[in-house]
């Protein structure tokens, strides 16, 4: 171990270090994984859901308004509309929003996807320079489950990844919010935070989207074959998700190794220790919040992490050679994910509660509303209140 290392990382980091190479490469040890258990692959952190439990039992159960941290400007070539839509995924509310406006998909912008199943807010740009939208839009739109909330004018058409996260209002019911120590799991999750860990979603119906990744990869990938990247981010996204349950496992997803690469929380910014900031400050900012382990999105490039943190995830291109070396032949860049997920401005607020149910003859329900930045899954803090098959 450097010097700098040794100065900054506590002795028990190489204990931890070593379990959690073990439990990578035990993962890592079968030809190849059964994809439609793949969330039952990854292990949870505070000790298991509750109980069963139901979510999006209807769309109204399941909420999502985008955060942005500035406005449209009022003026510009493209028409940027706030959208709240039902019943929808945005790539369909975008092909509609093409085919009304009579302009190529290219010419829609979003800043992120949104659940079909849910009511959900978000901002879509349309370039139509030097006209205005068609007369009967909204009406258009509603007719497919889609509401124009607003609609202003930007110079500019929006990105992907320019928003700053999203708030989620979500109605939870069943056995596992009326146990005794729900409260006090939600509380939990909201001080300690959960693990990052990308969604059921991201790997399609029962992990399928995985198996195709892999087969594309080997064979060699091509966008006309994946034009979104899709397969591509599913990829990155199980390799994330093998390196995040193999430190949980070891009992390291929030604490810090030697090498470790460090996201700052609330921001993008990441950091490597340098030997400047004292063992006892790093486990306080941990412990705080402040700061948070990151792991790799594998791709080409110079990796950031070193010395434990390296050594442990170069596990991954021993035992996923495939899809390591098929994301790098892509031209993919590796990049890095916070490995701890810490939802902001959280609340619980009672639907009905467990002593309402009993004397109702009901069930236990309650609404957990909180944001999570960009990228995040409110699965990941699901699945550690209720068990469900989605989850």
């Amino acid at each position: 171990m450097s010097e700098v290392n040794a100065m900054s990382e506590p002795p028990e980091s190489d204990a931890l270090s070593v379990a959690a190479r073990t439990a990578l490469e035990a993962a890592g040890s079968e030809p190849w994984v059964k994809e439609a258990e793949l969330m039952q692959r990854w292990p949870h952190a505070h000790g298991g859901p509750l109980g069963a439990g139901d979510f999006r039992h209807t769309p109204e159960d399941f909420r999502v308004t985008e955060l942005m941290d500035f406005v449209p400007e009022g003026h510009g070539e493209h028409q940027w509309l706030w959208i709240e839509k039902r019943g929808l995924t945005t790539d369909e509310l975008c092909r509609e929003l093409a085919g009304l406006c009579d302009v190529a998909p290219r010419d829609i912008g979003v800043a992120g996807l949104k659940d079909k199943q849910a009511i959900t807010q978000q901002w879509v740009s349309v370039w139509l320079p030097g006209r205005e939208a068609p007369e009967h839009l909204s009406e258009a739109l509603a007719e497919k489950g889609a509401r124009v909330l607003a609609s202003v004018r930007h110079p500019r058409k929006l990105k992907r990844g320019v928003h700053r996260g999203n708030r989620f209002a979500l109605r939870v019911s069943g056995e596992a919010v009326a146990h005794p120590d729900f409260e006090t799991r939600w509380q939990t999750l909201i001080r300690d935070g959960v693990p990052n860990y990308f969604g059921p979603q991201r790997f399609g119906h029962q992990g399928h989207n995985l198996g195709r990744a892999r087969a594309v990869l080997i064979r060699g990938w091509r966008k006309r074959d994946d034009r979104s990247g899709m397969l591509l981010s599913t990829a990155r996204s199980f390799l994330f998700n093998e390196v995040l349950a193999a430190r949980l496992k070891a009992g390291c997803w929030a604490t810090a190794l030697s090498g470790e690469v460090f996201a700052l929380g609330g921001t993008g910014s990441r950091f490597v220790t340098d030997g400047s900031e004292a063992v006892e400050t790093l486990t306080r900012r941990l412990a705080d919040g402040d700061i948070h382990p990151t792991g790799p999105l594998w791709g080409t490039g110079r990796g950031e992490s070193h010395a434990q943190v390296a050594a442990l995830e170069q596990v991954l291109a021993s035992s996923w050679p495939q899809l390591c070396d098929g994301l790098e032949k892509a031209g993919v860049k590796a990049e890095r994910r916070p490995l701890r997920l810490m939802p902001a401005n959280a609340r619980l607020e009672w639907a009905i509660t467990p002593t309402q149910a009993d004397a109702e003859a009901t069930a236990a329900s309650a609404w957990l509303h909180f944001d999570l930045p960009r990228g995040s899954f409110a699965t990941g803090l699901l699945r550690e209140l209720i068990a469900h098959p989605l989850l």
